[in-house]
């Protein structure tokens, strides 16, 4: 045993991944689909690269 103990990710809190967000506005104008404009601008999820997926970090 290397003595090294395990504490939750404090980047992803535990959870392997960064869930993605999604923000919209007026003021910009992103893509037309249709007749429609999209508003909006989304980050997708992502595997949190502190704890690369596992949801803990080993502490020496």
């Amino acid at each position: 045993m290397s003595g090294a103990e395990k504490k939750v990710c404090p980047e992803c809190n535990g959870e392997k991944v960064i869930r993605g967000t999604c923000e919209c506005s007026s003021e910009w104008r992103g893509s037309k689909v249709g007749d429609d404009w999209n508003d909006c601008q989304c980050v997708p999820q992502v595997i949190c690269p502190v704890c690369k997926g596992t949801g803990f970090v080993e502490t020496p």
